[in-house]
């Protein structure tokens, strides 16, 4: 079995040669390492491989695994995240890629105000249009960004999806090109909080197709870690 060292240098590999396609700088483009159901052991050899961001699906899982990891890397909740669990999750991520509600994003601004510090986060957008996936419907997303404009701790960097998985990659590539589309409009309305520099999208089986649709930051957890166990 192939070591994360060595998956790792693969994954640079074709990150690398998808962003030559459309004429990308790769350094522009942010791995995030999805951890779900996978020890602290593989997660630090992960980051002892060059990884600097660790991405976490559930709240409470992470809690477990926050403690025991010292280096200075980056926590991305990139699963869907309850309001009950907003303070536990403000005391590990770094962001949050999965806001998809107006009573979450309150939550969110309420207990940072409580922490005295800003929450960077992501709105996820459903561009598969998969009712069993989270997310604001597409044409929701700018009603949602203007409202969020009171809360003034939580900084909105960017948007994010999740494609449907489908054996063809190809396939997914209108969802992803919906996404910057809709990053797109956001620009142009030139929110005062919102940076909108940041598109989370694309995992194992697609993110070669999201790179080419402008994605900066790719979820990547089975060709890394190998296939997940059981979800605890």
């Amino acid at each position: 079995m192939a070591s994360i060292h060595e998956n790792l240098s693969r994954i640079q590999d074709r990150i690398a040669a998808a962003a030559a396609r459309i004429g990308r700088d790769p350094s522009s483009i942010d791995l995030v390492a999805v951890s779900k159901t996978k020890p602290v052991s593989l997660i630090v050899e992960a980051i002892n491989a060059g990884i600097t961001d660790i991405g976490e699906n559930r709240v409470q899982e992470a809690q477990s695994k926050h403690p025991q990891i010292d280096d200075p890397v980056k926590w991305h909740l990139v699963g869907h995240l309850q309001r009950n669990k907003v303070k536990q999750a403000l005391q590990i991520f770094d962001l949050i890629h999965s806001v998809d509600s107006p009573r979450l994003l309150a939550e969110i601004d309420r207990r940072s105000a409580e922490l005295n510090r800003t929450t960077e986060v992501l709105i996820q957008v459903n561009t598969s249009a998969e009712p069993s996936k989270y997310g604001l419907e597409p044409d929701q997303t700018l009603d949602f960004i203007e409202s969020a404009q009171p809360f003034p701790h939580v900084r909105i960097k960017g948007l994010m999806t999740i494609g449907a998985f489908l054996p063809d990659p190809e396939a997914v590539r209108p969802m992803f090109v919906l996404l910057r589309q809709l990053q797109e409009k956001v620009i142009a309305q030139q929110f005062p909080t919102v940076e909108m520099d940041s598109l989370s999208m694309g995992m194992t089986n697609d993110f070669e197709i999201a790179i080419e649709e402008g994605a900066n930051l790719i979820r990547v957890g089975t060709a890394i870690f190998g296939e997940r166990e059981q979800d605890v």
